[in-house]
């Protein structure tokens, strides 16, 4: 008996980490992304602040790339610019995009693979497994990111209407390794943007949407849900959520010791004051003092933690 009631447990806690889905599961989301400590979106997405991606918006995305090499990651970076792919087509290249990535990946049609994803999208309560799936799951503030497998004709993941209603859900605009139709009509769309593959007056065709909020590949980069975005003319960068803040600060103070350095080198600010004490002198940073204090803090941990070796030893 005690070990029929092992092995009874053990099903149902295996459960639900083989139950198949399309669209992931809050829960799902959550252990995918479990870095964040931060607020949730309903569906789990990590829901870095309205702020940071404001903030975000004036990072140079060199910096960025410098950044996050630092940290391990080292493919976060894309703009489809080689020898045998196209760069991104950008609907408004002079304006910078910033947004929590809301994922979904498309796939070539094979009938049997869509009844069955028909059939799991049922249980989901998910009327019809298409195109607009995704687009209905966007809130405000989401940046739309999916991978059509850089499909052209046929492979238009997004019309006027279409694309109208994901501005308005999410006021902000797409990221498609893929293509799109009505480029007249989408062009009109007032705060609409799109990095895409190009466009074509077909419909969409012979694919499926094999998965919504799920771990995506767009070029060289995985993207997970709840990524916060930068997309600007030279690329697009997908930054893990649980290192935005430090990201966005640490160009922040780099643009403020050099404002520090030139003010006293024009003798505006006294030779023995420090770049803190400097700090806590001005009345508007771009951060606040308490977030400085807390990065300053943590940069002291991580300095005790791992101690640099003097620069006559480095390599």
């Amino acid at each position: 008996m005690k070990k029929v009631c092992i092995l009874f447990i053990t099903i149902l806690l295996t459960l639900p980490l083989c139950a198949q889905s399309v669209k992931w599961s809050p829960e799902d989301v959550k252990r995918l992304t479990k870095k964040w400590e931060g607020e949730r979106t309903p569906d789990g997405r990590p829901k870095v602040s309205d702020d940071l991606l404001e903030r975000l918006k004036k990072v140079g995305m060199e910096e960025l790339w410098e950044f996050l090499k630092a940290q391990g990651y080292e493919n976060q970076f894309e703009n489809f610019s080689g020898t045998y792919e196209n760069e991104w087509m950008i609907l408004h290249p002079d304006q910078v995009m910033t947004g929590r990535a809301l994922t979904a990946q498309f796939m070539p049609m094979r009938f049997d693979f869509d009844d069955y994803l028909q059939e799991v999208g049922k249980s989901q309560q998910i009327d019809r497994v298409n195109n607009a799936l995704p687009v209905n799951s966007l809130s405000d503030g989401d940046i739309y990111v999916a991978d059509a497998y850089g499909k052209i004709a046929d492979g238009t993941l997004m019309g006027a209407s279409v694309g109208g209603t994901a501005f308005k859900n999410s006021k902000r605009g797409v990221i498609l390794n893929g293509s799109v139709r009505d480029l007249a009509d989408l062009l009109k769309i007032e705060g609409f943007n799109g990095w895409i593959r190009g466009h074509d007056p077909s419909s969409i065709s012979g694919m499926v949407c094999a998965s919504v909020n799920a771990p995506i590949r767009i070029g060289r980069v995985t993207v997970l849900p709840g990524d916060a975005v930068l997309a600007t003319r030279g690329g697009v960068i997908f930054i893990p959520p649980h290192l935005l803040e430090e990201a966005v600060i640490s160009f922040e103070l780099t643009d403020l010791r050099n404002a520090f350095n030139q003010q006293r080198r024009a003798g505006n600010v006294a030779e023995n004051t420090d770049f803190r004490g400097w700090l806590n002198q001005q009345t508007n940073l771009p951060v606040s003092k308490a977030a400085l204090d807390a990065y300053f803090d943590r940069q002291a941990a991580a300095q005790r933690a791992n101690p640099q070796p003097p620069r006559s030893q480095r390599q």
